[in-house]
Order: C-alpha cells, then structure tokens, then sequence
C-alpha cells in the first residue's frame, strides 16, 4: 500500500491570504494529496529569549516572520476541498484556552464533514508563551494533559462536565459535536512527552529525525502503547518534512534528511515508509514564491513519489 502523502498549505509571509490557501488546497487535492497540513508560529520576536528550537545561538528563520493563523488557514481549505484530510503539525496547546480550542476543532470537524486530525504539542518559545499570557512554560507538559482531557468532555456526549487545574465545566450542552471522533496526534521526541503519546495519542508527529531514529524510537513508543493495555498497532505516523530543494545534489555526508533536489527527497520518503511511516506531510512552501509555484512543486514532487512506487 503507498504511504499516504500531505501538503503543507501556504501561511508565510510572502503568500497572497485572499487566494493562495484556497488555490493550493484545491490543486494539493487535485494533485492527489491524502492531507492538508497548517503549523503554528504566533509570532517573530526580534531579540528572542532563546535560539530556534531553544537551542543557543541558533537564528529564527525569516520565514517564521509574519505565519499566518492555522486554524484560519485550515478554515479556508476545509471549504475549498472536499476529500483531504485537515490537519495540525502543530498547534502550540498552551497558547490556547483548551475550551475554546476543543470547540473550534470540533466545529471544524463538523463543518468539514469529520476530516480533522488534532495535531499537538507544546512548543519551544519562551516568547510565544509570554505573548499567550495563559500558562506558565514550566507547566506546559500540565497544560497539554488538561487540554486532553478537556477535548475528550467537549467532544463527547452531553451533558458535558469536567473540573481540572485551569477548566471547570459544569453541566451544560456543548457543540456542535465532531462528526466522528477526531484523531489526535501528538509531537514528541522523548521523556514524558513519549510516554503520553503512548498513553493517550492517535498517531505521532515526527519532525527533523533520521528513519533510523524514527524506527528506534517508534519501537519504544509501541511498546510503551502495549505496556499500558493498548492497541500498538492502531497507531499512526504522519512524519513531518521541513523540505530546501536544491538544483544540485547534496553530498549524502553533509545532507540533512529532506535537503536536496527533488529526487533526493524521494528517496527520502521512501526511507520514512520503510521506517514505518504512514504518511509524510510535505512542507514545500519555503521553496516557492507564490500559489502557482508551489502548486506547480507539489505536483513535481507528488508524481516524483509516486513513480518511484512509494
């Protein structure tokens, strides 16, 4: 069976709001994409409390400047398309108030016929959690599991009820409902954060790892998943591709994973399925200048893959 593929829609800076989520979307399921896939940035600051990642020293990339509202984006896709799956790699969970955002998924889901997949994590940006003013970043593994546990009350049957550390429901109707039950996928790379994917997570969000790394770490979380009484084998990976297409080949040595030209990063989602992966969200759009361009790479590297029997 061929791995299921993404596209990340068009947020950045540079893309023309009005036209370019609704243009691409509509060519990305045309095309023949399984997904559409928005990412969340709040904001640029210009002397950042910390590096890229929270890593020291290392710059913000100008293509974070300006990123559009996700769940706007995802909106707007939801409205052009009518098969594609609508999903987050990531919404940032403590910048949201986990009522309100546990609502607008589910009247996204509603309103799109039930093709939301709730991706998640916490983030990095110590910036973007102060903009938030909502919780604490010390707290943000706390925030994430209350948002959970609140999607799970609002999501499901009436009268909804649920107290925890930040959210009281009492009794009442809350909808609309999901039109099926909304799958949630969670970003995590280690410690409590893998041990919650396993406990409590529809799929996993890989992002910026090797295959080898992928199938090590998909072995833990599996059995972490089977550990707590569950159905490892219901699990899902959508591994995120962050891609740089280059005209040149990248010497394999010096070569990140989904850096090069296009046929390199066809071999590169054929390492992902073969690691397990079973999708591959492709983020394309920093190597394009408009909604045409990007259409027009989606399409090249879609039948890229797709020839090459993956």
């Amino acid at each position: 069976m061929a791995i299921r593929l993404g596209f990340g829609l068009p947020q950045m800076k540079w893309y023309d709001l009005a036209h370019a989520p609704a243009e691409t979307a509509r060519a990305a399921e045309r095309i023949g994409y399984d997904s559409l896939w928005v990412f969340e940035r709040v904001l640029f600051p210009e002397r950042p409390r910390q590096g890229l990642y929270n890593m020291p020293g290392l710059a913000w990339p100008d293509s974070y400047r300006s990123v559009a509202h996700p769940l706007v984006v995802l909106s707007v896709a939801a409205a052009a398309t009518e098969r594609a799956r609508l999903g987050s790699s990531v919404l940032v969970a403590p910048l949201h108030s986990p009522f309100q955002l546990a609502r607008a998924l589910a009247t996204l889901d509603a309103a799109s016929g039930g093709r939301v997949v709730a991706g998640l994590g916490t983030g990095w940006s110590l910036d973007e959690y102060a903009a938030a003013g909502l919780a604490p970043f010390e707290e943000r593994g706390a925030v994430l599991d209350e948002l959970l546990d609140v999607c799970a009350a609002v999501w499901g049957p009436d009268p909804v009820s649920y107290q925890g550390r930040r959210s009281m429901i009492n009794e009442a109707e809350v909808g609309p409902k999901p039109r099926h039950p909304i799958p949630v996928y969670l970003a995590a790379s280690g410690g409590r954060a893998l041990d919650r994917l396993a406990r409590r997570a529809d799929g996993w969000l890989p992002t910026g790892i090797t295959p080898e790394q992928l199938a090590s770490q998909w072995r833990e979380i599996k059995e972490r998943a089977a550990s707590y009484g569950r159905d490892a084998s219901a699990l899902q990976i959508c591994a995120r591709a962050n891609i740089r297409i280059t005209e040149a080949p990248v010497r394999d040595a010096e070569r990140q994973p989904f850096v090069g030209t296009v046929e390199q990063i066809v071999q590169d989602t054929a390492g992902y399925a073969a690691a397990g992966a079973d999708e591959v969200l492709l983020d394309l759009q920093a190597n394009a200048r408009d909604a045409d361009e990007l259409a027009d790479l989606a399409a090249r590297v879609h039948a890229g893959i797709r020839s090459a029997g993956i």
